[in-house]
């Protein structure tokens, strides 16, 4: 058997990678400069908890991305879950086109939180992080952090869904019958 590895055609890679449906979100974070907390965001669908205890979720983050040395000098970050109308923040902040303005932090409504993490309004739910280690990984970093506040909607809107490079819609999940196991944690309903 021979050392080297057979390539892997990037686009039948990146085909094979789409048929996993992901949440869709947008890591948030800021800096703070003399004109007060200046926002930044970009989509991410790299995402995922990795312990309860202690809290750690991971993202992963281009380093071409505006938002990637923002987070290695402010050393925290917020996940917004978006909501299924939230598709046009989403096109903006991937840097899609799109008729808003992603220099303005795309047109989106947000509030502050006590860690100075600006938290999307759009989002169904969010969490507030500080990075705990990083790791190179190709093209990106991974970023793992420790959870250190979070929150829900009020209403619970369905989020927006990834699928083979175009967002879907949980219509069939929020009228038919959930099957599986039924998770204790979470009330009926």
């Amino acid at each position: 058997m021979s050392g080297s590895q057979p390539d892997v055609d990037p686009r039948r890679y990146r085909d094979v990678l789409g048929r996993f449906v992901t949440g869709v979100t947008v890591i948030t974070s800021a800096l703070e400069t003399p004109q007060g907390i200046q926002p930044w965001g970009t989509t991410v669908n790299a995402f995922t908890s990795v312990s309860l205890e202690p809290p750690l979720v991971l993202i992963c983050v281009g380093r071409a991305r505006s938002i990637h040395p923002v987070i290695d000098r402010a050393g925290r970050f917020a996940v917004n879950i978006l909501a299924e109308e939230s598709q046009g923040l989403s096109d903006c902040f991937a840097g899609a086109p799109s008729p808003l303005p992603r220099s303005a932090f795309c047109g989106a409504s947000y509030t502050v939180s006590a860690s100075g993490l600006p938290i999307l309004d759009a989002a169904v739910a969010h969490l507030e992080c500080t990075v705990e280690k990083t790791l190179d990984a190709g093209d990106h970093t991974i970023y793992l952090a420790r959870v250190i506040g979070l929150g829900l909607s009020e209403v619970h809107p369905l989020p927006l869904l990834y699928y083979r490079g175009r967002y879907l819609r949980i219509e069939r999940a929020a009228t038919a019958e959930l099957l599986g196991k039924p998770d204790s944690r979470y009330p009926e309903g």
